[in-house]
């Protein structure tokens, strides 16, 4: 059951990626001739308003193929009205964004119901406090909750972490130790941590652990918005980082994971509830709009660069050139999924341990 969740889930997200670029060249006058959920051989076709609608046998993608436009043959060329060739580049940039935009815009809307349900946060109580450090020192014991810090209420333990790790200045903390409330100086102290990259990094700490207990919080409509926003642009910002860190060499790239690992992982999402599988289809589709903005020749990345170099140019690229280069970035796509899907296989068969 959780398999058939997961390509549900995969299908989905294509869908409302391609939905992006379907919408967005109607809008602009662009002539659809396919909108598929899948590659290959079609399984289920329906013609209608001139588009053909269709599912096919590799649930790995989808594609919308508009008029004078197809990745299968990028020399193609058509030059009547409704054709993809004869809009200006920037009306075909704004096509290309808008896949990827909708992929945003999906995981925005999955926050807001996210936090309209509530969302569960580390509760500010100590679970332990390192010997020695300053919070030892300074009187902090188990089981005390902060609940406010230099006259700034705290109610996660977020809250708490952001606050200590900007500064290496006194603190006031007020916390609450049996049932009374107490005042607590502390001045963090700089120790190694690693980031969730792995790498070693000096940061503001006080030698305190989180209790592991849990708080719910219901946001207002207007608060659900504004964690939205910032869940997705977290997210962006982490899949970015892991990009640039895998291109540093920081990352392994035993860590790659592809179609097999996406559906495990939703797989075992939607096993534990509907909240974690919106929290992790979220994280996919913001995954999903990134990675279509790489400039990559095939992705809409790639695609949005050639339209930006006509604009600079005032010229199109070659057809030789076009031709080139779009080889280039298939022949690197085809070769990263299969490279992925080695990741995965060896991965679970334990060939990483």
């Amino acid at each position: 059951m959780g398999t058939l969740v997961a390509f549900l889930v995969i299908s989905f997200l294509v869908f409302f990626h391609e939905a992006g670029h379907f919408l967005a060249a109607k809008f602009f006058g662009v002539k659809v001739e396919v909108f598929s959920i899948g590659f290959g051989k079609k399984l289920l076709i329906k013609n209608y308003k001139g588009t053909q609608y269709c599912f096919s046998m590799i649930p790995l993608g989808g594609y919308v193929q508009m008029k004078g436009q197809d990745d299968s043959n990028p020399t193609l060329r058509n030059f009547d009205n409704d054709s993809y060739n004869t809009k200006s580049p920037w009306q075909r940039i704004m096509i290309l964004f808008a896949g990827p935009f909708a992929n945003f815009l999906l995981a925005f809307l999955l926050y807001i119901i996210i936090a309209l349900n509530g969302v569960s946060f580390l509760a500010p109580i100590v679970g332990g406090v390192t010997p020695d450090s300053p919070a030892f020192i300074a009187g902090f014991q188990q089981n005390d909750k902060v609940v406010m810090i230099n006259q700034q209420e705290i109610s996660t333990w977020n809250d708490l972490s952001k606050i200590i790790q900007k500064t290496n200045e006194p603190l006031i903390f007020k916390i609450e130790r049996n049932n009374a409330i107490h005042t607590i100086h502390v001045t963090p102290k700089l120790y190694e941590a690693k980031t969730i990259f792995g790498e070693i990094m000096q940061k503001p700490m006080i030698g305190i652990s989180s209790s592991k207990n849990t708080v719910l919080h219901h946001f207002s409509p207007l608060e659900a918005i504004s964690y939205a926003y910032e869940e997705t642009l977290n997210a962006s910002l982490l899949i970015v980082q892991s990009l640039q860190k895998f291109i540093q060499g920081v990352v392994s790239p035993k860590e790659l994971g592809g179609i097999i690992s996406i559906v495990k992982v939703t797989s075992d999402a939607s096993e534990v509830g509907i909240i974690a599988l919106f929290y992790l289809t979220a994280l996919i589709s913001v995954n999903l709009g990134v990675l279509n903005l790489l400039p990559i020749p095939a992705l809409d990345g790639g695609h949005i660069l050639l339209n930006i170099y006509e604009v600079i140019a005032r010229k199109s690229p070659s057809e030789k050139v076009l031709y080139g280069i779009t080889v280039v970035g298939w022949i690197f796509l085809l070769s990263l999924t299969a490279f992925t899907i080695f990741n995965d296989i060896y991965r679970l068969t334990g060939g990483y341990q």
